[in-house]
């Protein structure tokens, strides 16, 4: 499933997968609230629980969206976080992976000092 990801002036296309934690937060969509950055990780609440799953990691991609069970959170993965080391993007704790951002995830970085963040279906 294909959503808009919108920050700002940022629009972003990115597709959601098939897996539990994906299709959960497809039927809470469109969500819009203020988010939280993490080094070069955004994040924010979302009305899903969904424990870990078959995909979850302990280390993402650029560009990665994950759900993270512990802060029940939707996260976008654009860069290292505080606790990342060399080329490795870690998250806090593992994350459930359920997409991946379509458009170019750095963008991300320029829209960091917004507040709000609306997810929608395409």
């Amino acid at each position: 499933m294909k959503v808009r990801i919108r920050i700002g002036a940022l629009e972003a296309l990115a597709e959601l997968s098939d897996s539990p934690a994906a299709r959960e937060i497809a039927h809470a969509l469109p969500l819009t609230c203020c988010f939280n950055t993490w080094g070069d990780e955004i994040y924010f609440p979302v009305p899903v629980e969904v424990p870990l799953d078959e995909t979850a990691c302990e280390s993402v991609q650029l560009g990665d969206l994950g759900y993270w069970p512990t802060g029940k959170a939707f996260c976008i993965f654009f860069g290292p976080t505080p606790i990342s080391s060399g080329c490795k993007i870690i998250p806090a704790s593992s994350v459930n992976i359920i997409g991946k951002i379509v458009s170019d995830p750095l963008a991300f970085k320029e829209v960091m000092h917004e507040s709000n963040v609306l997810v929608e279906k395409v």
